[in-house]
């Protein structure tokens, strides 16, 4: 479906690509280690805190955060069919197109969490999107955000040319750049790791041959004059909004935000 908004990709809505596990109610379980062993310990996300899932598919994050003790939680997204699923789930969640919530709510969120990702959207677009989310953010409240990692020698080109519907990928820098650009105080970028099932003794070999890759992979980038660390497929970054008001955008930028 072609759009002209530069807050979404050229054939869909940004929200409608995320892509749920073929057995769904399966993905919980495995979904919240996931999210508990790479997220949480960067996340800082008070019991009380306004959180924002965007993208949310079925509920995997909500029902996390939700195990966590978090309770003041909304997910949102495009596809009715996650979103039934969500609620059934007894899960607070809302079918809505990501831009067009962030541009009409008025109640600020102290952690706006995004699980899609910003790959699928241009370059202008992931401006645009990120500073809405700046908008719909408390001063001092964390966007947690998270990208295909360019920097990986292995994964990284194949995963810009795989999906037709992948713009661009990001390293630890760019993530950097583009989140202060969008007047965010970078907390933390930090990768997000596949090995974490430590239930799984085949985890263990996995871990390890990841690991010997990515010290293959650093030593490499040493040697051509680069100074990488992160080389998971996907890493993940924490924002903070330093200041109620965009500093850095340009006029058209501006414009596009209306």
């Amino acid at each position: 479906m072609k759009t002209d908004n530069p807050c979404e990709a050229k054939m869909e809505p940004f929200d409608s690509f995320w892509e749920a596990p073929d057995d769904i109610e399966r993905g919980f379980k495995k979904f919240a280690k996931f999210y508990q062993r790479n997220y949480f310990r960067h996340l800082q996300v008070g019991p009380t805190d306004r959180v924002l899932v965007v993208s949310c598919g079925p509920g995997y994050f909500l029902k996390t955060l939700e195990q966590n003790g978090i309770s003041n939680i909304l997910g949102i997204d495009s596809d009715p069919a996650k979103i039934n699923y969500a609620k059934k789930k007894n899960l607070n969640a809302k079918e809505a197109k990501a831009t067009e919530y962030l541009k009409s709510n008025n109640n600020k969120y102290d952690v706006i969490v995004l699980e899609q990702e910003i790959n699928h959207l241009t370059k202008d677009g992931v401006l645009s999107f990120l500073s809405l989310c700046h908008r719909n953010l408390n001063v001092g409240g964390r966007l947690v955000v998270h990208s295909l990692n360019g920097a990986n020698p292995i994964t990284g080109a194949e995963a810009l040319a795989q999906n037709f519907d992948h713009f661009n990928t990001f390293t630890e820098y760019s993530l950097s750049q583009i989140l202060e650009y969008c007047d965010f105080h970078v907390a933390h970028i930090f990768p997000l790791n596949l090995y974490i099932f430590y239930e799984n003794p085949l985890n263990y070999a996995g871990l390890f041959v990841d690991t010997l890759l990515q010290g293959l992979f650093r030593l490499l980038f040493v040697f051509y004059g680069k100074h990488n660390r992160l080389f998971s497929k996907k890493i993940g970054a924490i924002g903070i909004k330093k200041s109620a008001n965009l500093g850095h955008f340009t006029s058209s930028v501006t414009h596009i935000l209306g």
